[in-house]
C-alpha cells in the first residue's frame, strides 16, 4: 500500500516541529522584583526564562520573587553553585554583595 506524500509530508513535518520546540525553554509567568536603595528605582524581571541566569546590582537589597515558580538566589554571578530557594509570592533580604561579591538569581 502506497501513501499519499501529503501524508509523509505532513507527519515528517510534525516530527520536526515537535523535536525543534523540545528544547526550548519557557518563562515563569510573572515578575522578579528587585529593591536596591531608596534613591534607585526598582528593577523588575519580567517573565524570566527557565534555566536563564540573572546577575544582580551590587545594591540588591530585597528580592521578591511574583511569579508562578521558584527563584534560586546564588551567592555568585553566574549561577554555577547552589543557592537559596524563594518560593512564589515570597521575598529574599540580600545581606551586603561586598561581602561576597555580586549575587544572582535563576529560575526552575
Amino acid at each position: 500500500m502506497r501513501l499519499p506524500w501529503s501524508v509523509l509530508s505532513t507527519t515528517a513535518l510534525a516530527g520536526a516541529l515537535v523535536l525543534a520546540t523540545a528544547g526550548t525553554s519557557q518563562a515563569a509567568t510573572g515578575d522578579v522584583v528587585v529593591f536596591k536603595t531608596e534613591l534607585e528605582r526598582l528593577e523588575t524581571y519580567e517573565n524570566p526564562a527557565d534555566g536563564a541566569c540573572y546577575s544582580l546590582p551590587g545594591t540588591a537589597h530585597v528580592l521578591m520573587n511574583q511569579t508562578d515558580s521558584i527563584v534560586t538566589i546564588h551567592s555568585e554571578p553566574g549561577c554555577m553553585f547552589p543557592g537559596v530557594p524563594v518560593q512564589p509570592d515570597h521575598g529574599w533580604h540580600a545581606p551586603a554583595s561586598g561581602l561576597t561579591g555580586p549575587f544572582s538569581f535563576s529560575i526552575g
